[in-house]
Parts: C-alpha cells; structure tokens; sequence
C-alpha cells in the first residue's frame, strides 16, 4: 500500500486520466474530490462490499430459484 501525505487543496493522480483532490479536513474527517472518465465506477468501501455480498448471495438463490421456475413452468 502506497501511503501518501497530503493537505487541503493538494492532489494526486493515479494514470493519466484520475485526480483525487483533498477537499476538506475537518477533524477527524476528510472530504475527497475524485476526478476520473465515468465509465469507472467508485464506491466508498463498505457500498463495494454491500454489493458485493448482495451479488454472491443472489448468485447463490439463482440456481435454487431457477430449479423451483422451472417446476412451476413445466406444470403449466
């Protein structure tokens, strides 16, 4: 992990096309201005791992629903 010092207004890039900018600090909170092309999704961490969870477990119900439609659709 890079691990990078910065203060109020100050910035770093990441590739060509990413910029995130120090916006605020304010106690023990900081407020972060992120510049990058919108075909790249950000998300704060715990979000990511929200869906992420929410994407395994509907994966996981997809078989066991599709074997129940099934059912119900071969009985129609």
């Amino acid at each position: 992990m890079l691990v990078l010092t910065r203060k109020s207004d100050e910035s770093i890039r990441i590739g060509d096309d990413i910029i995130i900018r120090v916006v605020e600090v304010k106690g023990n909170q900081v407020r972060l201005g992120i510049d990058a092309p919108k075909h790249f999704r950000i998300y704060r961490e715990e979000l990511y791992q929200k869906i992420s969870r929410e994407n395994r477990l509907s994966a996981m119900a997809g078989l066991d629903t599709f074997g129940k439609l099934k059912e119900v659709f071969r009985k129609s």
